[in-house]
């Protein structure tokens, strides 16, 4: 019986053990480094600009002839691509392609990052009290998850978010981009936190009939204590692995509302923005969709990729 027990190498402790994993899985770390990058890309936005010497804002098109033609399409093939603009020039306006990404990633990131932390910090306080507490408080944060998630995601998002930017801002104003921002995270974070919630919830459940719960609770110690100390460091791999999945949801989400308008707008850069201008012209400017496209798809797709090794790195059974 002994030799079937699962030992645990001498000075190591759970966390290294979980790391010297995740070292040994190639695509995840692979894909770490593919996230690092877009972090980092839209952490040094203003630097790249800077060394690149163009901006997101500026119409080089329409300011310098030769650039575009009469339709507003770039002269040059490729989009406009050449040694001056990399990534070519956005038709009709004539804007920095590259520029226009980076500070779309930036745009992007920022949103998803915010309402992540937001979620999961909701997550995290209403499924352990729901769990650890049971009784009413149980019943009626179930019930209020319950009724969140019958809601209709999309169409909610699409029909409150004029809602909620007119709470800031009077209709016959033009709204600031913060207002914007502010009222995309509250409507992605409003409907983003219950599926995280139930699933700590259950863990937590199980968690507080286990010897060592029972212990600290015999041991005479707080519940605040308790849930610091004995259920929140069993719940981190849950969280961890469920905020790597909820975070490219959230940056595909917020690309759709501004793709259907309802995100952020014009002039601000945004990957759903360069979508909506992509769908517009892909039939004489190809180009253009294939930049935002292309990182968008390599972005989400490193990130799951992560989501996967950083589970099985917590918990190798599951890879089996």
């Amino acid at each position: 019986m002994a030799s079937a027990q699962r030992t645990v190498p001498a000075g190591r402790s759970p966390g290294q053990l979980m790391w010297r994993r995740f070292r040994r899985d190639r695509t995840g770390v692979a894909s770490a480094c593919v996230v690092v990058f877009f972090f980092a890309v839209g952490l040094l936005a203003p630097v790249i600009s800077r060394l690149y010497g163009k901006d997101p804002y500026t119409r080089y098109g329409q300011e310098r002839e030769g650039l575009l033609n009469e339709y507003g399409y770039p002269i040059k093939p490729n989009g406009g691509i050449d040694s001056e603009f990399w990534f070519g020039l956005e038709p009709v306006l004539g804007r920095d392609v590259l520029t226009q990404l980076v500070y779309g990633i930036r745009t992007s990131l920022f949103i998803a990052v915010a309402v992540t932390a937001a979620t999961v910090l909701t997550a995290m306080v209403l499924g352990v009290v729901a769990g650890y507490l049971g009784g009413k408080a149980d019943y009626f944060i179930g019930r209020t998850i319950d009724l969140l998630m019958a809601f209709p995601n999309q169409l909610f998002f699409v029909a409150f978010m004029p809602i909620v930017v007119a709470l800031f801002v009077d209709p016959t104003d033009e709204t600031p981009t913060y207002i914007r921002v502010v009222a995309l995270i509250l409507v992605l974070w409003f409907l983003g936190w219950m599926s995280l919630a139930r699933i700590l919830r259950g863990a937590t459940l199980a968690l507080r009939e286990r010897e060592f719960v029972e212990a600290a609770k015999v041991s005479g110690a707080s519940p605040w204590r308790i849930v610091r100390k004995e259920l929140l460091p069993n719940l981190m791999t849950p969280i961890l692995v469920q905020a790597t999945y909820m975070l490219p949801n959230f940056v595909t989400t917020a690309a759709a509302l501004s793709f259907l308008g309802v995100g952020i707008v014009e002039p601000t850069p945004d990957w759903g923005r360069m979508f909506a201008t992509g769908a517009e012209v892909y039939q004489d400017d190809i180009t253009y969709m294939f930049f935002p496209g292309g990182a968008m798809v390599l972005f989400i797709v490193a990130f799951n990729l992560l989501g996967d090794s950083v589970r099985d790195a917590f918990d190798p059974r599951a890879a089996r």
